[in-house]
């Protein structure tokens, strides 16, 4: 069992189109010899990086969101958690959610692909569904948010089929219809939070709480943010 690992805190996107009709959700495969859930798919994100506090060109979460997420966290990390999830949306994916603006500010080595592209990051169609802790004991610890987005209010020029520029830590991406989602080998936590997606969207996303599953020492809490 590995002990007194650092809990990083950590974004993730659960992307959904055609929420309307059929809807289908973006997920991807992680390698097999991945120190994290190996071989599991799941939705695309990952860890706050020192950078993601330091955007500039930044449309910010729309004020419910935001409130939110500040449960139990300080403003600054709130908004590094949005940036971090466009992020990684577009490492691993190469989906771009923002709006055409030009860059102000020093733009960080690792935006520079998204704002030469004349983009600049956009939360504010972000809705936060569900928020959880790793368990101690496995080989990574992440206080993980999970935030909905829906496809459509992506921009225009967006090409939701095309991969081409995505990085490699996820394989075989592709929309899942939601129907077919748990034939796929799913993390525990990612069946939990998508049954609590499937939930919500029968409510057209409107969400009264969010769920914070915590497991400390072995006990498993789960407790809602309103």
């Amino acid at each position: 069992m590995v002990k007194n690992l650092k809990i990083k805190d950590a974004a993730s996107v659960i992307l959904i189109r055609n929420s309307k009709s059929s809807p289908s959700v973006l997920m991807g495969q992680r390698g097999k010899n991945a120190s994290f859930m190996p071989n599991k798919f799941v939705f695309p994100g990952g860890a706050v990086e020192k950078n993601d506090f330091q955007v500039n060109s930044f449309k910010q979460l729309n004020p419910k969101c935001s409130a939110r997420m500040a449960y139990q966290c300080n403003e600054g990390l709130v908004f590094a958690l949005s940036v971090a999830a466009i992020r990684e949306l577009f490492e691993e994916t190469g989906i771009i959610v923002g709006h055409k603006k030009e860059w102000t500010g020093v733009v960080p080595p690792e935006w520079k692909p998204f704002a030469n592209l004349g983009f600049v990051p956009d939360a504010s169609n972000f809705k936060f569904v569900f928020r959880a802790i790793t368990p101690p004991g496995r080989p990574r610890r992440f206080d993980a948010r999970f935030l909905y987005l829906d496809a459509d209010t992506l921009s225009e020029e967006t090409n939701l089929d095309d991969f081409s520029s995505a990085s490699n830590e996820l394989t075989h991406l592709q929309w899942i219809p939601i129907k077919e989602v748990r034939k796929f080998d799913l993390p525990f936590i990612t069946e939990v939070v998508f049954a609590e997606v499937i939930s919500n969207l029968s409510k057209n996303m409107d969400i009264e709480r969010v769920p914070f599953f915590q497991n400390c020492d072995g006990m498993s809490e789960f407790s809602y943010i309103s």
